[in-house]
């Protein structure tokens, strides 16, 4: 037994936990859980807790089904809103097959891989997401209209304000798990928010992000309100995106820094751009996965529609931030398609790749825009070579299923399996007679 699981089995016994809740997320990025008592961790780390994968979404087959998951020591943290005495704690697992190899089916393992690669290289990757999501009144009737906590807007302070003090606590319950945040505020829309966690290796960020998620629905069910992290929850408000700023370090040496360079960016960092502008389309259906994903992203305010880069250009998919002088370090790129509801572990896996890619070809990068891209007409923007993202999910699974790299990325298993999803997903959404069409075209057919 190693000296973190040793830590494990003597912090249960001194804080009284009770219960130990083994997490694990499935391809659809829906956090899973299963309990077990504390008489049980020292064989659930040395062989895995066994359960029925073939009721977890995509995680196997019904002919294949006995799954196990066996925790990793290094997440273990206390449920802060499970109470004091005789509390409960969490750690993430990594999903295996009965004889011990790395199910080719686990989200987490898919980034794991690709971490891998990435490493082989010299690599070490660093994500730093900023979350947005709604605050609404709490919906007795789900048929009723959605009523955000606040009227309030970008930045605004909303004296006595119910964000406040759900920020606050939610920021305070992050941090006594470890999870550091660095920003947090109000958003454009009413009752939307953002809160920042601070940059992290992937695999750390991805389990954060995982945590996070659930952390804002546990302090919102507390404060008698509603938490989404639906793409794109109110038509005429803004959407819900995950902007995540990217970076690659060899070794303590920021990759993308280049002192001299243009915007102090390195070739490692031009051709890392290049690779996510040139498979952007393909990858889009991993970092926007659902059908109100693109109601988002073709929504306006200030949502990546085309494929293009900028320095500090909030309309352009991948931004390159201002440069602060004398801190080379903190040199990264930010991808603005992502939103707050995607499988974090399949989108960083994705961006990744497409990234590695770029630097692997040498891939060029072409010239940055720097005009506000939804201002130019169709024409224009076909001059400069600047082309749409998906316009749908039926348009990004088309394009996906093309891609040889997602489907290396992710594997045959998880590759089919969020394509069939998808599929699925599209034909059950067109198939819907929507209120706008019934206002539309009943009174006047």
């Amino acid at each position: 037994m190693d000296r973190q699981q040793e830590f494990v089995l003597r912090t249960v016994e001194e804080r009284d936990i009770r219960f130990i809740r083994l997490w694990f997320t499935d391809v659809l990025g829906i956090l899973k859980s299963v309990a077990i008592a504390p008489a049980e961790l020292e064989s659930a780390f040395s062989e895995g807790i066994g359960f029925d994968g073939s009721s977890i979404e995509g995680l196997t087959r019904v002919y294949e089904a006995d799954m196990i998951a066996r925790p990793d020591p290094t997440t273990f943290q206390i449920l802060p809103w499970r109470g004091e005495r005789q509390g409960t704690a969490r750690m993430f697992c990594d999903i295996l097959t009965p004889d011990g190899e790395p199910s080719l089916a686990d989200s987490r393992n898919v980034l794991k891989r690709a971490l891998a690669k990435a490493s082989d290289q010299g690599f070490t990757f660093y994500t730093h997401p900023e979350v947005e999501f709604y605050l609404f009144e709490d919906p007795k009737d789900p048929a009723a209209p959605l009523v955000p906590v606040d009227q309030g807007g970008y930045f605004d302070h909303v004296p006595r304000g119910t964000t406040h003090d759900f920020r606050r606590a939610a920021i305070q319950m992050l941090e006594s798990m470890g999870i550091s945040v660095e920003f947090s505020h109000h958003e454009a829309g009413p009752g939307q928010n953002e809160i920042d966690l601070r940059y992290a290796d992937a695999l750390t960020t991805a389990d954060n992000l995982m945590t996070f998620r659930t952390v804002v629905k546990e302090v919102a069910l507390e404060q008698g309100v509603f938490a989404s992290f639906m793409p794109k929850p109110m038509a005429d408000h803004p959407g819900s995106g995950m902007h995540t700023h990217l970076s690659l370090f060899e070794g303590d040496r920021n990759a993308f820094n280049e002192v001299g360079g243009q915007y102090e960016l390195s070739k490692v960092a031009r051709s890392f751009i290049a690779g996510l502008l040139r498979h952007a389309p393909e990858i889009t259906a991993v970092t926007n996965q659902y059908v109100n994903s693109y109601k988002r992203l073709w929504g306006g305010a200030e949502a990546p529609s085309y494929v293009c880069w900028g320095h500090n250009n909030r309309s352009a998919l991948v931004r390159v931030p201002m440069y602060k002088p004398g801190k080379g370090n903190s040199s990264r790129v930010e991808y603005r398609a992502l939103d707050s509801a995607a499988n974090p572990y399949l989108a960083f896996a994705v961006l990744l790749a497409a990234g590695l890619k770029g630097i692997k070809e040498g891939y060029e990068l072409p010239e940055g825009a720097e005009d506000d891209v939804w201002e130019l007409t169709d024409a224009e923007r076909r001059a400069l070579g600047i082309e749409p993202l998906p316009q749908s999910l039926d348009q990004a699974i088309a394009v996906m299923e093309r891609s040889e790299l997602v489907a290396e990325t992710l594997g045959e298993h998880v590759f089919d399996f969020v394509l069939r999803n998808k599929r699925q997903e599209w034909d059950e959404y067109r198939g819907q007679v929507t209120p706008y069409e019934l206002r539309r075209f009943l009174p006047i057919l």
